[in-house]
């Protein structure tokens, strides 16, 4: 398998625990709906996940496909190491 950088791994990790923060704060915003607090916490965690995944994309390339990422020039979608293959 090709040899990745340690930034790929920094940037995986970041969204890991960005995208685990909003998992919770949407269990909890599902039974705490009027927690205005938790809502204004979802939103800046959903704005920096959007700055993350587009850093890392930038860089190493697509993260999801079917309309969920922009593609470089030429497609590089089958050019692995896929996320869930690290």
């Amino acid at each position: 398998m090709k040899q990745l950088p340690q930034r790929y791994y920094e940037l995986m990790e970041e969204l890991q625990a960005v995208d685990f923060v909003i998992v919770e704060l949407t269990l909890y915003l599902d039974t705490h709906p009027n927690d205005h607090e938790a809502i204004q916490q979802y939103n800046a965690y959903v704005q920096t996940r959007q700055k993350v995944k587009q850093q890392f994309e930038q860089e190493f390339g697509a993260l999801t496909s079917f309309g969920g990422s922009y593609s470089k020039y030429p497609w590089d979608w089958k050019e692995a190491p896929w996320p869930w293959q690290v």
